[in-house]
């Protein structure tokens, strides 16, 4: 009997454990492994090092890596890919700690891992969410296939002021589209289920208001009110969130006083308890350690800060691994707060399934197979297309004929190294199709092309080693400034047509990379402008990581093409676009100043009590010397068509909570080709409790019109549509009356109106 009823026990506990949930299957593995582990263990897994086996990402390299992971002292790596390198430091975790942890290993895909996809700032400017969704699937296809499990993107800041080099990394200005971009990458990394060998755990970045530092200088800090953060700044990060991201990364900026990484408001009161957030976070590069410089005080108080704040895994500080024993046994921290930390790190692991499978991303056969592919270039080509955006087509120069002669141009026009843009640390440049390689590939033999460099992408020596601390300083020509201009010309008056390819080097954006100064360098400069007085026919394609201050080259240049840094198919797709095998559809997602001083404006500004509306320029918000419109506005974008707008018609004009109203419109393509066009509507608040923005995105679509052919676009305006934070931080609509925009660009819109009731 006694047999009897242990064996009923025992089948009806497995039968408990079968009929768990997967969380609570999760739960139950969690609790008994921690159960085994050592106040070192626990500790050991809140440690991110880098060994520096690979490319290196910041100022400091870990050391003692081998003997820690024996020790049970590391919880993840990054900075190595491969699956033969990845495999032989998971070994280490497997065969020589002692409760045999899997590691994690995590590196900065950001835009593509080997197949690199244009910046994300250009990814953006596709308004195309499928799109960029799919580089994500890409690229996380490729990095699980080198080993990683773990990406740090989406980057999804909010940045209004181009002296921020980072601002090459995120989706612009608005937050709407930011929340969009951000959605979209993450399930294309994670997908529907993290434990699949092709899928990995994306980590949003940068918590929060990195886009916002001070004088566009990067690491500097951030000031702004709760209600500008919660409207304007956070909805991109509460996207990612929403949309499952397993983990989080803080900035290294402070808010309200206090650096972000040891910030409990954010990390707790707000991620975890007002967003619902399950991951686990982890620190940027040392920002445990740099919240010394920022004057909170030693190591140990600045670690003790971070875990009480909500930080889970501390990069390559080893504040953590250093410190918390000793902040326990003072009663600086606690032990369930290292509980908690060790537990999220330990079930990102397990959904990641790496419990199941230590090995499962060091598949030796799947980098020749799914990296590099012919077809993932080709989705790299075709994203790349449509992230580029047309600013200018004077007298229609553009499309190229594939015929005649060609002067090709510029220091960026037969380049491999600087093609990929910055943060492509896994991309291989000399994978690259150059621009003079694209042009020759899409125009074939009818077309003759004649290169001449024309200048250096920048004379000063200095300024290049500083562009590129860890890798070869952009290349500076041995013969003279004037020399190359000359060749430049002589090459022009030979040519029926021109393209020069200018603007920054890859590195001159990024991470570090802020600059005061947004023209071109001045040698660039002085090229274009000896080409403008050949008087031949002059397109300009500019690359670079950020919006530029060009009014001279806006007025110089007859036709300018913003190609960004497009990636590995770089050369193929500007050549597509340039010689219109495709129809340039891309909007700009991030407005481009007239000067520096302008900084920053941005379209969903909100306005003051003087306005400035036209007319007399005294005593009123403008500049004396310069208009106050950017020189391209936010959405904007050209095309070899043209397209027009119908009033918008409204289905009612007055609606209610739990109603809905239609605003349509109609656009016609008025060219004689086809094209695409993204269609994009606003809506302004006119009267609120707190002062709202001229005008908000809300809705965007893209449609594809024959010559000559129109479309009804729709779009459904909600309640949802009309709220926002008010001065309690609730989130709300409130009644009164509104006005709607559809448009072009935030610019050119048609406008109506309507009122929501109570």
């Amino acid at each position: 009997m006694r047999r009897t009823f242990l064996t009923i026990v025992v089948l009806s506990f497995l039968m408990q454990v079968a009929a768990q949930t997967p969380d609570a299957k999760m739960n139950t593995f969690v609790a008994n492994l921690m159960s085994k582990m050592t106040l070192e263990e626990k500790i050991g897994q809140l440690n991110l090092v880098t060994p520096g086996w690979g490319v290196p990402t910041g100022s400091v390299v870990s050391k003692g890596v081998e003997d820690n992971i024996r020790k049970g002292h590391v919880g993840g790596l990054f900075g190595i890919f491969g699956p033969d390198k990845v495999r032989l430091a998971q070994a280490l975790a497997m065969n020589e700690s002692r409760l045999k942890i899997p590691l994690l290993f995590g590196l900065d895909v950001i835009h593509g891992h080997k197949t690199i996809f244009p910046i994300p700032l250009g990814l953006s400017c596709s308004w195309d969410t499928a799109l960029v969704e799919r580089s994500a699937r890409i690229a996380a296809i490729e990095a699980s296939a080198d080993g990683l499990c773990w990406v740090f993107s989406p980057m999804v800041d909010i940045a209004r002021d181009p002296r921020w080099g980072r601002i090459a990394e995120g989706a612009g200005e608005d937050p709407f589209l930011g929340s969009e971009m951000a959605r979209a990458m993450v399930k294309g990394y994670q997908g529907t289920d993290l434990s699949k060998d092709n899928t990995v755990m994306a980590c949003v970045k940068h918590f929060a208001l990195y886009g916002a530092a001070e004088g566009g200088r990067d690491y500097n800090t951030t000031d702004m009110s709760r209600i500008r953060m919660y409207n304007e700044y956070l909805p991109p990060y509460k996207a990612a969130v929403d949309a499952g991201v397993g983990s989080v990364m803080s900035s290294f900026n402070e808010i309200d006083g206090i650096p972000a990484t040891g910030n409990r408001w954010l990390l707790t009161s707000l991620l975890r308890n007002q967003w619902g957030f399950k991951g686990f976070v982890v620190s940027d590069y040392t920002s445990v350690n740099e919240m010394i410089a920022h004057g909170v005080g030693d190591l140990q108080t600045a670690s003790a800060m971070a875990l009480h704040a909500g930080l889970d895994m501390d990069m390559v500080g080893e504040g953590f691994l250093t410190t918390l024993q000793k902040s326990l046994k003072a009663g600086k921290v606690t032990i369930k707060q290292i509980d908690d930390a060790c537990k999220r790190i330990l079930e990102a692991k397990y959904k990641l399934g790496l419990f199941q499978d230590p090995y499962r991303y060091v598949n030796s056969g799947r980098p020749e197979k799914e990296i590099l592919t012919a077809q993932n270039r080709q989705a790299a080509r075709e994203t790349a297309v449509r992230s580029m955006v047309l600013l200018k087509n004077e007298g229609r120069i553009l499309p190229l004929k594939k015929s005649g002669t060609i002067a090709l141009i510029g220091p960026l026009a037969n380049n491999h190294s600087e093609m990929l843009g910055t943060w492509a640390v896994s991309g291989d440049n000399t994978k690259s199709v150059t621009i003079q390689q694209g042009m020759q590939n899409v125009a074939g033999n009818s077309v003759q092309i004649l290169f001449a460099r024309g200048a250096n992408i920048t004379d000063d020596t200095s300024f290049a080693k500083r562009i590129s601390p860890f890798g070869k300083p952009t290349e500076i020509d041995a013969r003279s400034p004037d020399t190359l201009i000359q060749e430049a010309v002589a090459a022009a008056g030979k040519a029926d047509v021109v393209v020069v390819v200018v603007g920054e080097a890859a590195e001159m954006s990024g991470e570090s990379a802020s600059r005061t100064d947004l023209d071109l360098p001045g040698s660039q400069r002085k090229l274009v402008e000896a080409l403008v007085k050949t008087g031949k026919p002059l397109v300009v394609v500019l690359m670079n990581g950020r919006p530029l201050a060009i009014p001279w080259l806006n007025e110089q240049a007859p036709a300018i093409l913003e190609a960004w840094f497009p990636g590995t198919e770089a050369g193929n797709a500007v050549a597509d676009v340039l010689f219109g095998n495709y129809n340039p559809s891309g909007k700009l997602t991030t407005s481009f100043p007239r000067n520096v001083g302008q900084i920053p404006v941005y379209y969903n500004h909100k306005n003051t009590g003087r306005p400035f509306e036209g007319g007399a320029p005294k005593f009123k918000s403008n500049y004396l010397d310069v208009q106050n419109e950017p020189l391209y506005p936010f959405g904007y974008g050209l095309s070899y068509t043209n397209f027009t707008y119908d009033s918008i018609k409204l289905s009612r004009n007055t609606f209610s909570a739990g109603q809905s109203i239609t605003a349509s419109v109609m656009v016609t393509n008025a060219g004689d080709v086809a094209g695409e066009e993204t269609v994009q509507l606003y809506i302004r608040d006119v009267e609120a409790s707190v002062t709202r923005p001229v005008k908000e995105l809300k809705g965007f679509q893209k449609v594809v019109l024959k010559a000559h052919e129109s479309a009804k676009v729709e779009f459904t305006i909600t309640e949802n549509d009309l709220k926002f934070y008010n001065s309690e931080l609730k989130y709300v609509a409130e009644p009164g009356e509104f006005k709607v925009f559809i448009g072009t660009n935030s610019r050119d819109v048609k406008e109506t109106g309507f009122r929501l009731v109570k």
